[in-house]
Order: structure tokens, then C-alpha cells, then sequence
């Protein structure tokens, strides 16, 4: 927080991360309120990131050639425009589910620019000894961020009738907040940001940004853990809307206090991550058990006052799983990778979401609610299982290359005359 780029940034998320929080609640609402189910909720989510999933590596290289800080200005109007178009048709009661398909999937371009340009530009604002901490607050300002923006709008739903025309004037408010983000980033000083030497445009930067990637066993098994945990368990936005609706029969106020519920412990998780200095593995690993056993117990309880208050320990787990993550991430890749490194693990935590979410609703919808939580923390717990086993597997055999090259050298000294 002494740095005053970093304070400028901090302050304008706050007030874009409101807005998002409150879209999201009114852009579910909206497909509940124009007859659609679980199917569809899990399309919509699919199609927002599916961009991710096909554009972030190629943005990756965009962030590590060009300004970050003018990238995330054009991303932040983009996604401002999709918002606004979808908030207008919504208000003027013209909305179809294919509408919302559509900008569902704009909405999910500008993402898949802005994720890694986002990521990336932390460590541009306060340098390597204070990015944990940078992370840990950026993840405090989001989560406060979800704790107050759905229960705002389920309040502002449910008070202007709760059909489509209220979800509409709900993602108005979010096309407006991006506004912030974009003044401030304008008003920041670039003479004390640490922007490294911008990559010159060459063939196959992007098959170096893997091949740098693979040579990394840690990276390599933190992308499998998040994968399991993202495509598979972090689809808040379909089991919360099915269990709050179909499993509890509650309406569009409860709805968004559970995504306030998931905020609180997500908030706590990330003060505590903000004092950390250093993340070790085992930390991530942990996190990520818990997550799954987490959404495990949640897919059992009996009443909607029980899952409102076990909310905060999924939250917790959740925010502890990605904070760990993206320091690792971050920490662990040389400054020159980092934009192309960051997108390729913005493509595995939210462009698995495209392949999980439609599967997941389709669970909800045929099979029972219930088993979203179910199966989704089994698959989680599973990765977390599946990236130990990789880590130690890529570990023997780094070990066992640096033995055959020490013994091949020992046996040419002894050898030459």
C-alpha cells in the first residue's frame, strides 16, 4: 500500500469487482428468468469462457510485447461495452437466452485479454519482494468485492420486481464501474512502474512460452491442480443458482447471499494470504483437498441456513487454492515469460470452465443438484492426487538426466589421457 500506483489500482478495482460480482448474480438471474435451467446456466458460463480457453495463449504474447496498463484500459472498455449492450436489452424487456449467449461469449473475450495482462502487471506495480503480498490484497479488494456485490444485487432484484427488467439495470451499474479501473490506471505514474524490456515480436514465441512452461515441474503440476479444481469444482455460478433455487426453493435475494456467504471466507482467506511472504507446495495441496472435501459436505446438507453458513469454509479453501496458485505461478517464471506463463495458467484455471460448466449443469438438471457438489469435489480431490503423482514422477526423471550427464563427464575424465 506505499506504493502509490499499486493504492491507485487497488482503490479502482474495488469498484469494477462490485459491479462484476453483481452482473454475474443479475446475468444468472436473467437466463433463470427467460425459462432457463441448469443446462442452460452451465451453456452460458461455458460461453463466457470459452474465449479463455482458445485466446489466452495468444494473449500472453500480446501482454509480454505491448503496454500492460494500455492493454487493460482496452480490455476494461471492451468488456464495459458487452456489459452496457446486454444491460439495454435487458431493461428494454427484448432479452432471449440467446442474447445472452452472445455476449456471454463477448463478455468472455475481453476476459481472455485482460486475465493475463491483469496477472502480469502486479509484479510491474510493486517489484518481486512485495508481489505475495500484492497478490494476497488484490484477492482481499475482489473478495470484498463479493461479499458486497451479490447481496446488492439480489436486494436491487428482488426490490425492482425480480424479473428481466431488474437484472437489466443491475449489469447497467456494472457497465458503468469499469469506468473506475480505467481512470485509474490513466492517472498512475509509469516512471515507478518495474516494466520489463518488451519481447520483440519473433516465430514461435508462443512454443517458447510452453517449452519454458514444461521445463518447470512445479508449474507443470500446479496447472494439473488447477485444472481438476476449475473445470470440475469452481462452478459457483451454476450449483449455487440450482441449489438455492431447485434444492431450497429460494428466490433471487438468497440466491446472491450465498455468493456473499462464499465471499466471507474467501475475504478471510485472503487477508491471511495477504501476510504470507513466501507459499510453499504443500500449502497449495492442502488447499486443495480441503476444497474438495469442502463441496463434498456442502452437496449433503439438509437446509439452505446450513449451506449459507458452510459457504464461508468453501470460500476459504477456494480463495487459499488460487492465491497459492498464482504466487507460485508468478514467482516461479522468469520475468520475460511471465505475460505468456500467466496466460497459459489463466487458460487452464478458467478456460476449463467451457468443458466443466455445461456437464455440471447438465448433472444438476438430470441427476440432482446435489451431485454438482458431489462429484465436482471428487474430481478436485482426484487432480489434487494426480499433481503429487506428476510432481515426484517429473522430479526422478530431472534427477535421474543430471545423473546420467554427471556419470557420462566422470567417465570422459577418466578416460582422457
Amino acid at each position: 500500500m506505499a506504493n502509490p500506483n499499486y493504492r491507485l489500482y487497488l482503490a479502482g478495482s474495488v469498484v469494477s469487482n462490485t459491479g462484476t460480482w453483481m452482473q454475474r448474480i443479475a446475468q444468472d438471474w436473467l437466463v433463470l428468468s427467460l425459462g432457463g435451467g441448469g443446462t442452460a446456466l452451465g451453456i452460458t458460463t461455458g460461453l463466457q469462457f470459452l474465449p479463455v480457453l482458445l485466446l489466452s495463449p495468444y494473449a500472453g504474447v500480446v501482454a509480454d510485447r505491448f503496454s500492460k496498463r494500455r492493454l487493460l484500459q482496452l480490455s476494461q472498455l471492451s468488456l464495459a461495452a458487452a456489459a452496457l449492450l446486454l444491460g439495454v436489452i435487458a431493461v428494454t424487456g427484448v432479452a432471449s437466452t440467446w442474447h445472452v449467449y452472445v455476449l456471454a461469449f463477448a463478455f468472455g473475450i475481453g476476459s481472455a485479454f485482460d486475465a493475463p495482462a491483469r496477472q502480469s502487471f502486479v509484479s510491474e506495480m510493486v517489484g518481486p519482494d512485495d508481489l505475495a503480498n500484492a497478490v494476497g490484497l488484490n484477492s482481499a479488494s475482489f473478495n470484498a468485492a463479493r461479499m458486497l456485490g451479490p447481496a446488492l444485487a439480489g436486494l436491487m432484484i428482488g426490490a425492482l420486481g425480480g424479473g428481466v427488467t431488474a437484472t437489466g439495470w443491475v449489469i447497467l451499474i456494472n457497465a458503468v464501474s469499469y469506468l473506475a479501473v480505467i481512470a485509474q490506471l490513466q492517472r498512475m505514474d509509469p516512471d515507478l512502474l518495474h516494466s520489463p524490456d518488451r519481447v520483440a515480436r519473433t516465430p514461435g514465441m508462443l512454443r517458447e512460452g510452453v517449452a519454458y512452461l514444461r521445463s518447470q515441474p512445479k508449474l507443470l503440476a500446479v496447472l494439473v491442480l488447477v485444472f481438476f479444481a476449475g473445470t470440475f469444482g469452481m462452478n459457483f455460478q451454476v450449483t449455487s443458482a440450482l441449489m438455492a433455487t431447485e434444492v431450497f426453493g429460494k428466490g433471487a435475494g438468497e440466491f446472491g447471499l450465498l455468493g456473499s456467504a462464499l465471499a466471507v471466507g474467501s475475504l478471510t482467506g485472503a487477508l491471511l494470504a495477504a501476510r504470507r511472504v513466501r507459499v510453499r507446495f504443500r500449502l497449495l495441496l492442502f488447499a486443495t483437498l480441503g476444497f474438495g472435501a469442502a463441496e463434498i459436505v456442502a452437496g449433503l446438507l439438509p437446509s439452505y441456513t446450513a449451506f449459507a453458513l458452510f459457504a464461508p469454509v468453501i470460500g476459504f479453501c477456494t480463495l487459499t487454492l488460487l492465491n497459492s496458485a498464482n504466487a507460485t505461478v508468478q514467482l516461479g517464471s522468469a520475468p520475460a515469460f511471465r505475460g505468456r506463463v500467466m496466460a497459459l495458467y489463466m487458460t487452464v484455471v478458467m478456460g476449463g470452465t467451457p468443458l466443466g460448466a455445461p456437464l455440471i449443469g447438465w448433472i444438476g438438471e438430470h441427476v440432482g443438484p446435489r451431485w454438482t457438489l458431489l462429484i465436482g469435489g471428487g474430481l478436485t480431490a482426484f487432480g489434487a492426487v494426480l499433481a503429487v503423482a506428476l510432481l515426484a514422477h517429473l522430479d526422478s526423471a530431472v534427477r535421474s538426466d543430471v545423473d546420467a550427464r554427471l556419470h557420462r563427464r566422470s567417465r570422459t575424465v577418466l578416460t582422457t589421457p
